[in-house]
């Protein structure tokens, strides 16, 4: 298994619950490139009490994941529909469908809201725009009601090429003014997210490094802009970012 964080908690600081015999929960990201990691959501969960444990997509074994009380799909440059260049999309959609029918507590961001969709049945292509840069989501009257409250009107940071058709049976919680399709929800245990709550702004560097190829290919996009945004933006983020994924795992107490 991939990279283990965090720390043991009391017993009751979240609403999740497990089979574990031990007090601390346990959450797993499954981590396509390094930089696109839980961020602020990793902070989040061990102030929580949760044991937090990374699974690195393309080479850990899927089967490794088990039974975790949060399950966290990240982002990567990569389509959820290029099984025949990446095979392992395959075995992780597989996973995420099997974690969907059993409605215990999952996330998905950017690619990992598009596998989501995947799994769910829904088509995944390219949005025919490259969104990268901080702008505002618009929540729908059931996204003023969930989590993504905790947004507000301050701007994410968005990074994405591939959109998807809305699943059935799921519930559409925000749009941006480019792609429609911004976030989801299905029943109280799944969110997807097309955008990005979790990254600190301290770590964005990395992404204009890693993603610098995609950048230099987007004549649009500025790299002086995303920094001097992310400094505008960034901290706001970090803690509206933090607020939504504590009302998600609070809702979950419900399941």
């Amino acid at each position: 298994m991939g990279t283990r964080q965090g720390r043991r908690g009391k017993s009751g600081q979240c609403g999740l619950t497990g089979s574990r015999s031990s007090n601390a929960r346990r959450a797993v990201a499954i981590r396509h490139v390094a930089f696109e990691d839980l961020g602020t959501f990793g902070e989040l969960l061990a102030g929580r009490g949760f044991d937090v444990e990374y699974l690195e997509a393309g080479r850990d074994s899927f089967d490794a994941v088990g039974d975790p009380d949060l399950l966290v799909v990240l982002g990567g440059p990569i389509g959820a529909y290029e099984l025949d260049i990446y095979p392992f999309l395959a075995s992780e959609a597989k996973l995420v469908e099997a974690r969907l029918r059993s409605g215990r507590p999952t996330v998905g961001i950017c690619l990992g809201a598009q596998i989501m969709a995947r799994a769910l049945g829904a088509r995944v292509f390219p949005s025919g725009v490259k969104e990268i840069g901080w702008a505002p989501v618009t929540l729908t009257e059931a996204g003023r009601g969930s989590c993504l409250a905790a947004l507000g009107d301050a701007p994410v940071l968005h990074w994405h090429g591939d959109t998807f058709d809305l699943p059935a049976g799921a519930t559409l919680l925000a749009s941006s003014a480019l792609v429609e399709h911004q976030a989801f929800a299905i029943g109280r245990g799944a969110l997807a997210l097309q955008f990005h709550v979790e990254v600190k702004s301290r770590d964005l560097e990395r992404w204009l490094i890693g993603h610098a190829a995609e950048l230099a290919a987007t004549k649009s996009v500025s790299v002086p802009g995303l920094r001097a945004d992310t400094t505008r933006f960034g901290l706001v983020l970090e803690r509206n970012g933090k607020a939504c994924l504590a009302r998600f795992l609070d809702a979950c107490a419900l399941l």
